[in-house]
């Protein structure tokens, strides 16, 4: 496995120190996601700090972009960074894409599909002089200009991985992206029950093999170097689960496992903001289908004994800071990649 963590996405908080840490002690990858910040702009400010390191939007919101622009900007940081630029794509949600960035919501699987295809078309119109004609059910393209084209570069096109988790959105990824950016709120149960049969139909509707899909997969991991820690970092991700575990579209998870009625009660407290009653809804058994909770030693083989054979990229859903626990990172990095 490839081992990943992310990088802070406002730049004011050091994204080209921590890449560079984290680069230097053994990570693989970079992950920028889309909160309160752009995910572009901290990777752009790493690249200048690293050689080596994979630098990947995880993820960019597609629908709250121009396809366009999106493929421009990864073009750049795809150059810039020698070759080692992922650009990572979510969709979102119908609420946020219309009353978060103000943009027009469409079906998703089926605009997303057409989103990476143009996006492609563009790249093919910049590097190889192929004719930009994009014409599709939800995206239209037909003008570049000289002027408006930032010609070839000597890197190959960017690989797009896509998030899903559904399996519309599954399928669209094993179609035709080159990864899937596994949503934290999985179980390895569902991994192999709906996402990985998923993605094969979708690679199979377009002729590929599904390995031309790679999985990376954030894991939710609870350890400490004693109880104290090891507890507030429980409480921490209990928390979390219980807020995505909120979010209707994340509904097919729970309904896979039979928690539906918890799913059903945490809406409803989400809606009426009662945050601090929500997570005493995640009891010890959907806690430990979520998540590993061991001694900071065996969380290496934790990791491989649930994720071997499913995930090609993993990350723990917990910043790496540079400094702070050197010592287990270097281990966990050196354990999942024997």
């Amino acid at each position: 496995m490839r081992v990943d963590t992310a990088v802070p996405t406002n730049p004011r908080d050091g994204p080209a120190e921590v890449a560079r840490a984290a680069e230097q002690i053994g990570f693989d990858g970079l992950h920028a996601a889309e909160t309160a910040h752009d995910p572009f702009l901290p990777l752009a400010l790493a690249t200048a700090a690293t050689e080596r390191i994979a630098l990947m939007t995880s993820v960019a919101i597609a629908f709250a972009r121009s396809p366009v622009v999106v493929a421009q900007t990864a073009w750049d940081l795809q150059a810039l960074s020698g070759g080692r630029f992922v650009l990572g794509l979510g969709t979102q949600v119908k609420a946020h894409v219309e009353r978060r960035f103000a943009m027009p919501w469409g079906p998703p699987a089926p605009r997303l599909r057409e989103y990476v295809g143009l996006v492609r078309a563009a790249w093919d119109t910049w590097q190889d002089g192929a004719p930009f004609d994009f014409r599709g059910d939800h995206y239209r393209a037909s003008l570049m200009t000289p002027f408006f084209n930032p010609g070839p570069i000597d890197q190959p096109r960017p690989p797009i991985y896509l998030a899903g988790v559904a399996p519309p959105l599954l399928r669209v990824a094993g179609e035709v992206a080159d990864g899937l950016a596994v949503h934290p709120l999985h179980t390895v149960d569902y991994l192999r029950a709906v996402v990985l049969p998923a993605v094969r139909a979708g690679a199979a509707r377009a002729g590929r093999g599904p390995e031309e899909c790679v999985l990376s997969v954030p894991a939710f991991v609870i350890t400490g170097r004693d109880a104290a820690e090891r507890a507030r970092r429980r409480a921490a991700v209990r928390s979390q689960i219980a807020f995505y575990a909120s979010t209707p579209s994340y509904a097919p998870v729970l309904e896979h496992h039979g928690w539906g009625a918890a799913r059903e009660q945490l809406t409803a407290l989400a809606a009426r903001r009662r945050w601090a009653e929500m997570p005493a809804l995640i009891d010890d058994a959907m806690l430990r289908a979520f998540a590993i909770d061991v001694e900071p030693a065996d969380v290496g083989p934790a990791l491989r004994e649930r994720y071997a054979g499913l995930a090609d990229r993993i990350s723990l859903y917990q910043r790496y800071v540079p400094g702070e626990d050197d010592a287990f990172w270097r281990e966990l990095i050196a354990h999942l990649r024997e």
